[in-house]
């Protein structure tokens, strides 16, 4: 027996082994790239609907929480899920922060899948803007919003119907290109697409 028969018949390199691995790869670059490539575009069945029925405990003792009710009434609002634990959700934070300050948007959060103290801790460090917040530890209430993963930002009419989602941390052009013409557009001064 030669050195290449006796390498081969040990479990040495065969070249046709690596084309199931080259498929393999292919067939999971692609499931990547369909998930992350184009998130916002997403479908959402709660488009044109009253936002679900919910009540969160306050990410504070004490605090007055974050239900339904509060996205009833005048006025375009967002609601924001997000997480201490999300990279990309502290990434967006200033454009969250923007949007409360310079827009003068109600903005509300869903805490989601996340420890009371991680959430407080991401709010000390990064500011809080945030009209209410509720806790969503068990990812129930986000399961009812249809939420995909953290972060994710809802436009809310004045007559509490979701009009607009957004999957993936808000950036700059996301924010002028998507966000901004959805809230122009539920505020009744412009054209959007959801």
């Amino acid at each position: 027996m030669n050195d290449e028969t006796a390498t081969t018949e040990r479990g040495g390199f065969r070249p046709w082994m690596i084309v199931p691995a080259l498929g393999a790869t292919g067939v999971f670059l692609t499931f990547l790239v369909q998930l992350f490539g184009k998130t916002e575009e997403l479908p959402s069945t709660l488009i044109d609907r009253p936002a679900p029925q919910f009540e969160l405990a306050d990410v504070y003792e004490g605090g007055p929480g974050f239900s339904t009710a509060d996205l009833a009434g005048e006025g375009v609002k967002l609601v924001n899920v997000w997480a201490s634990w999300c990279v990309p959700c502290r990434a967006e934070h200033p454009w969250i922060k923007g949007l409360a300050r310079d827009k003068g948007l109600t903005v509300h959060g869903i805490n989601y899948k996340d420890s009371q103290q991680g959430a407080q801790d991401f709010l000390e460090e990064l500011g809080n803007p945030y009209t209410r917040i509720g806790a969503d530890s068990s990812g129930r209430v986000g399961i009812d919003w249809g939420v995909y993963g953290v972060p994710e930002t809802f436009v809310i009419d004045g007559e509490g119907r979701v009009v607009f989602k957004h999957i993936g941390p808000i950036t700059g052009e996301t924010l002028e290109k998507r966000l901004l013409p959805a809230i122009e557009a539920a505020q009744g001064l412009g054209g959007a697409e959801g």
